[in-house]
């Protein structure tokens, strides 16, 4: 019987810690890069398998890579942090190694290829937020390794993509506003800088086009860059002149900004306007309040990912092109009902 190779074995090696090792391949920080593949590769040299499920483990290990713009990586962008962390762990769980790679402006601009996809370092990579499309066709282009885009779609609806339900999220947002007998209502976000912000956008249209609604222009207020996708306080979120009662926001990071902008200006939610966010996250350095939001199943995407990714990279049979993974509505304070 062939000796277990232990996580001991592989620091030994590479004269690291277990700590190290443990890190490494599990995707975690602290690890350089380097080092970082230097462990992945002896631990697939000496056969390591983890301790998890090892008698019923159903796929060969892969190698698994996670690009994700550098816009996306910032302190207050939980979403995406959480979303990492999901499928490196659910990497784990089908006995692969994910290993995440920042896209840099200037790599996007000057089409350079990620590390990651040279010299076959990966057997398959996840791609996290929207990346330029000119960007992602050169990927495409420029290497033969099997891909799952998450939280985006190409334009081109041929491309293999795990998102949420955005459209009918948004629209199940609005619906409930008006059930809360709210009808002047505004959309915050900046139209067509990502999928998922337009998507939110259509949504909330249809819901006020069936309500009999006209949607005003100052009704709908941008909340971030639209060529970087940084949002700005101080820029964006600028107050109609004649003030909604409620407000739709593309995310709860932009229903905190909104609310703090609006409680400098005097106004308070949910005495004065009401305010519902989307994916159901806490910014609790921008503001204390938790909004009436609608919740990403992010554990459904990460799992649809990683096993579509697995099943691609094997040849087996997946659902290809465009997964939708379905959320629901969380109620709160936030939402005030209008007699």
């Amino acid at each position: 019987m062939a000796n277990i190779v232990r996580m001991k074995d592989i620091a030994e090696k590479a004269q690291v810690s277990t700590v190290t090792v443990s890190k490494a391949l599990s995707g975690q920080k602290g690890v350089s890069e380097e080092k970082r593949e230097e462990i992945i590769r002896l631990a697939r040299e000496m056969g390591y398998k983890s301790q998890t499920d090892r008698s019923q483990r159903s796929s060969l290990s892969y190698n698994l890579g996670i690009l994700m713009a550098s816009r996306f990586f910032d302190q207050f962008n939980s979403f995406y942090g959480n979303l990492q962390m999901l499928m490196t762990n659910e990497a784990a769980k089908k006995e692969c190694f994910a290993t995440m790679e920042i896209i840099s402006p200037e790599m996007e601009e000057g089409f350079v290829l990620p590390r990651l996809l040279e010299k076959d370092k990966v057997d398959g990579y996840l791609v996290l937020g929207c990346l330029a499309e000119e960007y992602l066709d050169y990927l495409d282009a420029n290497s033969n390794i099997p891909y799952v885009y998450v939280d985006f779609a190409h334009s081109s609806n041929k491309r293999d993509c795990v998102i949420s339900d955005s459209f009918y999220g948004a629209y199940q947002l609005t619906n409930y506003l008006f059930s809360m007998g709210h009808r002047d209502i505004a959309y915050v976000g900046t139209v067509l800088t990502t999928g998922s912000i337009t998507d939110r956008y259509l949504g909330y249209l249809k819901s006020m086009m069936e309500h009999g609604v006209t949607v005003r222009d100052e009704w709908v207020i941008p909340d971030r860059d639209k060529v970087t996708g940084m949002m700005d306080a101080g820029k964006y979120f600028t107050l109609p002149r004649e003030m909604p009662t409620a407000f739709v926001c593309n995310c709860d990071l932009a229903a905190s900004y909104l609310e703090r902008k609006l409680s400098e200006h005097g106004y308070s939610c949910p005495g004065d306007v009401s305010i519902a966010g989307y994916d159901n996250l806490p910014y609790p350095s921008i503001t204390d309040v938790r909004f009436t939001s609608y919740e990403v199943d992010t554990k459904e995407m990460a799992r649809k990912a990683v096993h579509n990714l697995i099943h691609k990279i094997n040849r087996e049979y997946y659902r290809k092109g465009t997964v939708i993974v379905v959320g629901h509505l969380i109620q709160r304070e936030t939402v005030r009902e209008l007699k």
